[in-house]
């Protein structure tokens, strides 16, 4: 894994035993395999961001301005209704 062997990682728990108590060991070996689950997934996200091509949108050809301008009415602009 990191080069260590069995009597360094006996050596760490016993450390740890020490250090954080019987109590509190258990605690924080599940903290720190949550933060190392949760950086996992981190890292994987930002590989898979990476390495997925960007797709740009411009397969859709934008509208001309004068295709989107709308005449706007005016109360002038209107035929008085007859009856």
């Amino acid at each position: 894994m990191f080069g260590i062997g069995v009597p360094e990682l006996i050596l760490i728990l016993i450390i740890g035993l020490v250090v954080f108590g019987p109590g509190k060991l258990p605690e924080v070996g599940r903290a720190v395999g949550k933060s190392l689950n949760e950086f996992k997934k981190a890292t994987a996200g930002l590989t898979e961001s990476i390495s997925t091509p960007v797709v740009k949108a411009e397969t859709k050809s934008e509208p001309k301005p004068e295709e989107t301008t709308v005449k706007a009415e005016t109360v002038s602009d209107k035929k008085p209704e007859v009856k």
